[in-house]
């Protein structure tokens, strides 16, 4: 009898519906508490934007393949390859993705595929070489977005009024600014260790600055954040200032506000809130005022506080390299949109 396989729903994400006991072992409190305990481990193995992105991914390619008369399961390399053919192709009204969308793609699906006990070979002369003719044709440089400078977040934190929102966003800012800090660790910080179970770090205040535990992408890393020369745009002082006048001492330390803005709430910030604070506050302070306001908002993003940082810090480029939590210095550089290329000639040290 041909065996039979599930092409509905994407698997659960989490990978958490494949795991369970083997089925010669019999079940007992302590195995079935195990098994749960499993389960809670597997769904923290990726964050919860890469499982909503990767069962995105699933429910595309699940009903492209309907669409064509086939099942998405078990793997095909030839039809992951003329899926991923399609994708690069633009076929009215939808425009053709980008190379590292379709790579993001392929990760998505082979991610769910090993959830349901397969392993794509993403290395099938059907899927290698399509794309890497789609990377020949089609790859351009990565599109970087502007860097927010010095000069640009003294003028953005400016425009922030000192109620208790213009506090904490002054603080986001500042913070996420000299930190060079994604928007999703900013608002994954927690007062103290262990405070929530979705905490990604948490902050220490000292008198010469703030140290931050991180739990980011690449790991745990420390962070630290001198005290600033000035009362106005001092990150450790913001924070000071936000925490105090909110009456946060335990749990998010950045957290909504009430709807008359008088109060903190217990609900932790979303990474999106980061993203539009820095498109609001980069409009406000007319900053690249030369261009259309819609050019203007798409130059700039939550990565511009990392890239400010990466091209303004005027000291040597292992300690950039240690804040923003590189593994590499050439990773470092592909954030500093200003810096002197030819500091170390090689030309002159080789003689000519």
């Amino acid at each position: 009898m041909a065996k039979e396989y599930n092409t509905g729903a994407p698997p659960e994400q989490g990978g958490t519906d494949g795991i369970s006991l083997p089925a010669h072992v019999a079940g007992s409190g302590t195995l079935d508490r195990l098994v749960d305990t499993a389960r809670d481990y597997a769904r923290a193995a990726a964050s919860d934007n890469t499982l909503k992105a990767y069962a995105r991914d699933w429910a595309h390619f699940a009903r492209w393949c309907r669409m064509k008369g086939a099942e998405p399961l078990p793997p095909s390399p030839e039809m992951i390859g003329l899926y991923l053919a399609d994708l690069a192709s633009p076929t009215p009204p939808s425009p053709a993705l980008s190379v590292s969308t379709i790579e993001r793609r392929l990760s998505g699906l082979a991610w769910n595929y090993a959830q349901c006990g397969f392993t794509l070979d993403r290395k099938d002369r059907h899927i290698a070489s399509v794309l890497a003719g789609i990377k020949r044709k089609h790859a351009r440089p990565p599109v970087q977005k502007e860097a927010i400078l010095a000069e640009d977040i003294l003028a953005m934190v400016a425009t922030l009024p000192y109620d208790l929102r213009g506090l904490r966003d002054r603080a986001i800012l500042l913070l996420g600014y000299a930190g060079g800090l994604r928007r999703s660790e900013i608002v994954s910080l927690d007062v103290h260790e262990d405070d929530t179970p979705d905490s990604g770090g948490w902050i220490e205040v000292f008198d010469k600055g703030a140290l931050l535990t991180l739990n980011a992408k690449t790991g745990w890393r420390e962070v630290e954040i001198g005290r600033g020369s000035s009362e106005q745009t001092c990150p450790v002082l913001a924070l000071e200032q936000w925490l105090h006048f909110a009456k946060i001492d335990f749990g998010a330390v950045f957290a909504r506000t009430s709807r008359d803005g008088k109060r903190a709430l217990e609900t932790r910030l979303n990474d999106k809130h980061v993203a539009r604070l820095i498109k609001r506050t980069v409009l406000d302070a007319g900053i690249r005022s030369e261009l259309p306001e819609k050019d203007r908002l798409a130059l700039f993003s939550g990565h511009s506080l990392r890239a400010g940082l990466a091209s303004s810090a005027e000291v040597d480029e292992r300690y950039v390299q240690k804040q923003l939590g590189h593994a590499s210095a050439e990773m470092t550089r592909r954030y500093q949109r200003r810096r002197d290329r030819f500091r170390v000639n090689l030309t002159k040290a080789a003689g000519l």
